[in-house]
């Protein structure tokens, strides 16, 4: 039975839908479970009840189904960034810590604001570093290993034949390991974790390794790494990965330019154009803001060479490497260069008459005076984007970042009408982070006002928001606003005590105080 009641109308999805929030925020993510899937028997492609029906799997410890329904949400759209989150954090879960970053990093790259995917790049990071380890962060130390293995040795000082036959075993086993591929090329496919399997060799061949262990449970797993490694090292040999072929790269990157060229050429040179741009925002994606810039530098020097003819939308190309220059020198500190890119990125969507790109560059050049400190400037070009937007999401965003440059102005007002218009975009997208955030907003904005009460039930509003997000910082910060805003109501409320003649004439120093009394 449905806990809205009897009379609820059969095969309604709302009603389900929100049957299946509810229970979810009680903590009965069985029965919301079942509600989403209800709901889901009417409208199957519903994006928002696949995230939500995926995050209740995860509390029941169901990965597996979490990580079907999450990609299911990112079918029709593969950049929705609350089906990238869940995916990534199904991901996570399941222990596949390498993919997860990667579309943590997908995520990010859409919604650079978000705070969940930076911490979720963090904490996937932190697993892959413990995982595998680095060198000289999480290197393994031979003498905490070996403490364990000698306890093991006295437990099964008693068992010299079972001993023996494992020892034999594991001889064996060695023997029969051969190597996918010369050390010198290992070494330079597996890069940092190199020096892992390196050790998890060493370990293996230690004769006390299976020492009072019945079921050869250690040796097995040091096994299994390194089988999974090996694996590794033959996949990425056959794949030829960016950094096991760089010389091969550099002699083939650009041969196309200096060969004869075919009636399909523009079809060739488009494709190695498309093919570096996507190598270019894999390495700013994964943080090597340097290697991204000096690709997109040399790929622009390239497209620069190139005859229209031969590359087809060449200017799209030219303004998208623009940008990609831009974005990657902003991560590096470099405001002014970037500003200076982004701002040719919008003089070509503007002669080109590319809206699409025009509303990009403006948004990355209003980044960029923000980051800068020129809220002023950076409110003349987000205002211009604004026609431009597309989506709640888009909209949401925009007004809030507006909104922050507003308040950083002294422009109370206007920093709370944006907010106010941030809050509604962020309904109509029920993303509840960014209606956080614009609560926020509102609330610091009505308190620069002095609109005490008014601050107060924002940031109560705020506050129940960061609860329900489970955001503990968020709640910690908003705490500490409501108490300042809470203690500068009562002292504006409490008029000044008048001195009385005595107090006077004590201030005045006209009369001494006996001080017994």
């Amino acid at each position: 039975m449905s806990q809205f009641g009897d009379e609820e109308p059969e095969g309604s999805f709302s009603i389900f839908y929100a049957e299946g929030e509810m229970l979810a925020k009680q903590g009965q993510y069985k029965k919301a479970i079942e509600s989403f899937t209800k709901a889901l028997e009417f409208e199957p492609e519903d994006k928002l009840c696949l995230v939500a029906r995926s995050k209740c799997y995860l509390r029941v410890g169901n990965a597996t189904e979490a990580l079907k329904d999450a990609e299911e949400s990112l079918k029709e759209d593969q950049k929705y960034h609350k089906g990238l989150f869940q995916k990534a954090e199904a991901l996570y879960s399941i222990g596949n810590f390498e993919y997860a970053l990667v579309f943590y990093h997908r995520g990010n790259k859409i919604r650079p604001e978000l705070h969940e995917f930076n911490l979720g790049i963090q904490k996937a990071q932190e697993a892959i570093d413990n995982s595998i380890g680095t060198p000289g962060a999480c290197k393994l130390e031979k003498i905490g290993d070996l403490t364990f293995f000698q306890q093991q040795d006295r437990i099964a000082v008693k068992k010299p034949k079972k001993l023996i036959r494992g020892r034999e075993h594991m001889k064996k086993e060695k023997v029969e390991r051969k190597p996918v591929a010369s050390e010198k090329t290992t070494k330079q496919l597996l890069g940092e974790m190199h020096p892992d399997k390196e050790y998890l060799e060493r370990l293996l061949s230690d004769p006390g390794l299976v020492i009072g262990l019945k079921d050869k449970s250690i040796y097995n797993t040091v096994e299994k790494a390194l089988s999974y490694l090996d694996s590794r090292t033959e996949f990425w040999r056959q794949q030829k990965p960016m950094y096991a072929r760089k010389r091969e790269k550099e002699a083939k990157k650009y041969r196309p330019l200096s060969n004869k060229r075919s009636k399909d050429s523009g079809t060739d040179y488009t494709k190695l154009v498309l093919k570096t741009l996507e190598e270019v925002d894999c390495a700013l994606a994964e943080g090597d803001a340097e290697t991204s810039l000096q690709q997109a530098q040399k790929l622009m020097k390239t497209v620069h060479g190139l005859a229209d003819k031969d590359l087809p939308n060449k200017s799209e190309f030219l303004a998208s490497l623009h940008s990609c220059i831009g974005n990657a020198q902003l991560e590096l500190g470099e405001a002014e260069a970037a500003l200076k890119n982004h701002l040719q990125d919008l003089k070509i969507s503007e002669d080109e008459d590319l809206s699409d790109i025009q509303g990009r560059a403006l948004d990355n050049i209003g980044r960029v005076y923000s980051v800068m400190g020129q809220f002023d400037m950076a409110v003349k070009f987000w205002t211009r984007k604004i026609p431009l937007v597309k989506t709640a999401e888009e909209s949401t965003w925009l007004y809030h970042e507006l909104g922050r440059c507003h308040l950083e102005l002294n422009k109370f007002t206007e920093a709370r009408d944006l907010g106010e218009k941030s809050l509604s975009s962020a309904k109509e997208a029920d993303d509840q982070m960014w209606q956080l955030n614009a609560s926020v907003l509102i609330a610091q904005a009505e308190s620069k006002l002095g609109d005490l009460q008014a601050a107060v039930q924002r940031f109560k509003q705020a506050l129940e928001l960061a609860k329900l997000l489970e955001d503990q910082p968020s709640q910690d910060a908003i705490q500490i606003a409501l108490e300042e805003v809470n203690t500068r109501t009562i002292e504006e409320a409490t008029p000044p005590q008048e001195a009385t003649p005595l107090q006077e004439e004590e201030e005045e120093g006209n009369i001494e105080v006996d001080p017994a009394h």
